[in-house]
């Protein structure tokens, strides 16, 4: 196996499967598989009784793993969340694994297929949905959302200036007809931003927020990483790739309240085993180099973050 034949379209690749073994004999969770590229290197670092078990919510995800089946028998594809992670593994008679490795947000074949609509490049229908089958599109979610509801997605989780006037605009559209493209929906966010950003298209941010919002994808991850405490073996490793703020603050202040532990009233006299640490944070934040940004645009914003699994 090539590390080549996957560098180019892998976020932090070597530093994301290196933080997250800690034995090639055990059992890893890739939490999104997408196209099998960090669960392919891992698997190149698992012993023969080693095993590792992808999750995805995109049936094309979904195709590649059943591939991937077919070549390693170490390998198993399941498709849904990584929210729920903690059921699909206990279906499958496991508690507790060595580590879990999840590479949050869009991939990049998600992006560049116009059909999937999470683009507001490309014109295509107006879906944004991880799994295509599941939930409500971007388009439905424009035509009924309530537009305060508008507004708090597109200013907490696009952290977008303007939320406001683009609500009032898509609501003002509807009004007249359907909004169902990417570009109808790109052309109107536009006209609406009165102040763009340099080098970033007047849309992205309310792009990104509509699609978090579309496909829960704060909520899913709060759900992963608080499983991800009773999910851990002891010295299990936690990488998260995080690529929007709002994900990384969650990561971080997650690994840093399990790191302290329970908050009690000052002045209370306690042990150190009294405080119910949980994890460690391994290192610092780890960003990608010049080297890969250059290669590939969409690492720019990477970060990755890993914990390890203290002793219960």
């Amino acid at each position: 196996m090539n590390i080549d034949d996957f560098l180019h379209t892998t976020v932090l690749l070597r530093e994301t499967v290196a933080g997250c073994i800690n034995d090639p004999q055990g059992i890893y969770v890739d939490g999104t598989f997408g196209r099998g590229g960090h669960s392919r290197l891992l698997l190149s670092q698992l012993g023969e009784q080693g095993r590792l078990i992808g999750i995805d919510k995109d049936p094309l995800a979904i195709a590649s793993g059943q591939q991937l089946e077919q070549e390693d028998q170490r390998f198993r594809i399941l498709q849904g969340s990584f929210a729920d992670m903690k059921e699909l593994l206990a279906d499958m008679g496991i508690g507790q694994v060595n580590g879990i490795l999840l590479d949050l947000g869009v991939s990049s074949p998600q992006l560049d297929d116009a059909e999937r609509g999470f683009s507001f490049m490309k014109d295509g229908p107006l879906d944004m949905r991880m799994n295509p089958d599941e939930g409500i599109s971007a388009a439905e979610w424009c035509m009924t959302t309530p537009e305060a509801e508008i507004i708090r997605v597109l200013k907490e989780y696009g952290e977008e200036r303007f939320a406001k006037r683009m609500a009032r605009a898509i609501v003002n559209k509807r009004s007249e007809e359907e909004i169902t493209r990417t570009k109808q929906l790109a052309e109107l966010i536009k006209a609406a931003n009165p102040a763009w950003e340099r080098h970033k298209h007047p849309a992205t941010r309310a792009f990104q927020a509509i699609r978090i919002a579309v496909n829960n994808e704060l909520g899913d991850l709060e759900k992963v990483l608080a499983d991800s405490v009773d999910l851990l073996k002891p010295a299990g490793r936690l990488a998260v790739i995080s690529f929007h703020s709002l994900e990384d603050r969650m990561v971080k202040r997650f690994i840093r309240a399990q790191e302290k532990g329970r908050d009690l009233p000052p002045g209370v006299p306690v042990t150190d085993d009294m405080l119910g640490r949980t994890m460690k944070k391994v290192g610092k934040a780890i960003m990608p180099d010049k080297e890969e940004t250059d290669r590939n645009a969409r690492a720019r914003s990477a970060v990755l973050r890993i914990a390890e699994r203290l002793d219960a």
